[in-house]
């Protein structure tokens, strides 16, 4: 059975990749409804971008892939590191420090229940030939 996921990817997000990682691990494994409600109510920079970027991977699922909006769940979400701007603040002696103007870019993957759980399945199962083999 193929899986349908909906995929969204946020890129060059000016947000900094460890900032943006508290946010994302609130969310990983949860239900639609309970994400957007995590993602509301989170007082981080990174949550409404990340809700945004929600949003838009549920509107590619229901209207590209005709999966029902109940069902959904976060399968993967991670952020990667983008482009670094470099900036010099200035100091003493004519010198300067650099300033790095971190981005990110954030990947969110989402499908429905009945996916997850025949994930889950295998996962197990491979689990158990793991533990039959050592």
């Amino acid at each position: 059975m193929e899986t349908k996921n909906a995929k969204a990817i946020a890129r060059k997000v000016s947000i900094a990749p460890r900032k943006a990682r508290l946010v994302v691990d609130l969310i990983r494994g949860k239900n639609i409804a309970q994400a957007q409600a995590i993602l509301t109510f989170t007082p981080k920079v990174a949550a409404p971008v990340i809700l945004k970027l929600l949003n838009s991977a549920v509107s590619n699922a229901v209207n590209n892939l005709k999966l029902n909006r109940e069902q959904l769940y976060v399968k993967e979400v991670f952020v990667n590191e983008g482009l670094r701007l470099k900036r010099m603040f200035p100091r003493a002696k004519g010198s300067g420090d650099m300033i790095k103007k971190r981005t990110s870019h954030i990947t969110l993957e989402i499908t429905s229940s009945t996916n997850l759980q025949t994930s889950k399945e295998e996962e197990q199962k491979w689990v158990k030939k793991l533990i039959l083999t050592a």
